[in-house]
C-alpha cells in the first residue's frame, strides 16, 4: 500500500465537499446510527460524515500519526486498524465508507469484502480517477509538464489509481449489490492571496523535490533515467516561473480531480436459516425472502 504524509493529505483534500455534497446523498447520512470511515487519514471525510449524520462516526487508519490529526475532528472517534483486517465485529456499522483508499490497495475487492463483513447495510467508496485530472494554469507549460509527469507516474504505479468510476467491478467481486455511482469534481484553485500551502507547492516545483518523491515510481514504468532528468529540469524551470508570477500576483491555477461515489448494499443472506428439508413455505406470510 502507498503511504502519504499528513501535510499531503490536508493539502489535497482541503475544502473537499465544501461546495456540494449532492454526490453523498446515496449514503443517507441523516439516517445512520454508526459510520466507519476506513483509511480516514487526517479525518477530512470523517468530519463531513460527523457534521451530516446524527450517529457515531469512527475513523480507522493503519497510520497512528495520521490518526492523531483525525481524532481532533469534532464528533469523530478513532481506532487503529488495517483495512483488510478491521478490528470490529460483524455488522458493527450500518455504513462503511472510504475515500481515496482503494486506489492505493493492490486488491480493492478484498478490502470491500472486509467492509461488507462489518456493515449491516451499506458500503460506499469515494475514489478518484487520477488519469482524468484537468489543470489550467497561467504558466503556459505547467499543464503540459503535469500531463507528462502524470503519464509517467501512471505507467509506473503498481495500484489502479485511475479506478474512479470503475469501482463497480470490485464491488461485485466482493459480493455487494451495487446501487449507483455518482461523480463529484474536486476543484482546487490557487490565486492571490496565496496560501502557505500554495507557496510551499511552488517551492517544491522550483527545487524539483516534488518530482523527486515520485522518481522511483516513474522509473518503474517506461520513463528512462535521461528522460526523467530532462523532465525534472523542465519542471524546475516551470516552478521558477510559478514563483515569479506569484511575486507579481499574476499566478492562477485550477485543478479538477474527478471523484466517483459508488454505493452497494450487503446482500441479506448472511445468517439466514435454511428451510428444513421437505418443509413447505407459508404462501400467506407477509415477509418476503428479500426483506431488509
Amino acid at each position: 500500500m502507498r503511504e502519504f504524509t499528513a501535510e499531503y493529505l490536508r493539502r489535497t483534500r482541503e475544502g473537499m465537499w465544501a461546495d456540494s455534497r449532492a454526490a453523498l446523498e446515496p449514503l443517507s447520512l441523516e439516517s445512520r446510527s454508526r459510520i466507519l470511515d476506513v483509511g480516514c487519514g487526517t479525518g477530512e471525510l470523517s468530519a463531513v460524515l460527523a457534521a451530516d449524520s446524527p450517529g457515531e462516526v469512527v475513523g480507522c487508519d493503519v497510520d497512528a500519526t495520521l490518526l492523531e490529526s483525525a481524532r481532533t475532528r469534532d464528533g469523530v472517534s478513532t481506532v487503529a486498524g488495517n483495512a483488510l483486517e478491521l478490528p470490529f465485529a460483524d455488522d458493527a456499522f450500518d455504513l462503511v465508507v472510504c475515500q481515496a483508499l482503494l486506489i492505493n490497495l493492490p486488491d480493492p475487492a478484498a478490502a470491500l469484502a472486509e467492509f461488507a463483513r462489518v456493515s449491516s447495510d451499506l458500503v460506499a467508496a469515494i475514489e478518484p480517477d487520477n488519469g482524468a485530472v484537468d489543470v489550467d494554469s497561467s504558466v503556459d507549460r505547467e499543464e503540459r509538464l503535469e500531463r507528462r509527469a502524470r503519464r509517467a507516474y501512471l505507467e509506473g504505479v503498481r495500484t489502479d489509481v485511475t479506478l474512479g468510476g470503475g469501482a463497480r467491478e470490485a464491488f461485485e467481486s466482493a459480493g455487494l449489490d451495487v446501487h449507483e455511482t455518482r461523480r463529484y469534481d474536486h476543484v482546487r484553485r490557487v490565486e492571490p492571496p496565496y496560501s502557505e500551502g500554495a507557496v510551499l507547492d511552488a517551492r517544491r516545483k522550483a527545487t524539483g523535490s516534488g518530482l523527486a518523491d515520485d522518481r522511483e515510481t516513474m522509473l518503474a514504468g517506461a520513463l528512462t533515467e535521461s528522460e526523467y532528468d530532462d523532465l525534472r529540469g523542465s519542471w524546475r524551470e516551470m516552478g521558477r516561473d510559478v514563483i515569479d508570477q506569484m511575486a507579481s500576483r499574476e499566478y492562477r491555477r485550477e485543478e479538477s480531480v474527478p471523484f466517483f461515489v459508488t454505493t452497494g448494499s450487503v446482500p441479506d443472506t448472511r445468517g439466514a436459516v435454511p428451510e428444513s428439508e421437505g418443509s413447505v413455505p407459508n404462501p400467506t406470510s407477509p415477509v418476503s425472502e428479500c426483506e431488509r
